[in-house]
């Protein structure tokens, strides 16, 4: 891998092009992932926000489920925003019928626990290993973490929940933070991704 790692976004649904910008504003070479051929050729992945349980089927309906789960296991760089969160999470709290995650954080979460759409709001959060003063949040029908198991780290929490967690290589927030500008989350995630390389 060069000094500009590729990353990829799942491309299945939600917001994509926020995440390929922020990318891109952290130096890495972003592009879209909807196929296991495309998933096969890059070097970290986002798991963005959206509905979760439409993309665990649209997962599956385009045959990346498993891939995912795999490459995600044997390693990979992944980072998951709101939806992306629940998709990485190795349960849900209280998941739909037929809702299945790729999993790779030993954490359990609960879906749409800050509310409904009406309810979104933004708040800065104090991000372990992010310098320079709190990250601008955007919490969307937001997930947020009710436990996390050995494995897993704490490193952002709001109002007494957890709202950020990595584990490995896995990064995984309630919020977005491409929808600010701040892009510190994804330069995070790009020198993991780089560290991996």
């Amino acid at each position: 891998m060069s000094d500009t790692p590729v990353i990829g976004v799942l491309a299945l649904q939600g917001d994509v092009r926020e995440h390929l910008i922020a990318l891109a504003s952290a130096d890495a070479l972003a592009r879209p992932v909807r196929r296991p051929e495309e998933l096969a050729e890059v070097d970290g992945l986002v798991i963005p926000g959206g509905e979760s349980t439409t993309m665990s089927k649209l997962a599956t309906l385009f045959g990346m489920l498993e891939p995912l789960r795999e490459r995600v296991r044997a390693g990979m760089p992944v980072y998951g925003t709101c939806a992306g969160m629940i998709l990485l999470a190795d349960k849900i709290l209280d998941p739909r019928s037929g809702q299945e995650t790729v999993g790779g954080i030993d954490m359990i979460v609960r879906r749409n626990a800050f509310g409904r759409q009406n309810e979104s709001f933004e708040a800065a959060v104090e991000v372990a290993g992010i310098g320079g003063g709190p990250v601008e949040g955007v919490f969307i029908r937001a997930p947020w973490v009710e436990s996390v198991g050995a494995g897993a780290e704490v490193i952002a929490e709001h109002g007494g929940h957890i709202v950020a967690v990595r584990q490995g290589n896995a990064l995984a927030t309630s919020f977005h933070p491409e929808l600010t500008g701040d892009h510190r989350v994804h330069a995070l995630f790009v020198d993991m991704v780089r560290a991996k390389g």
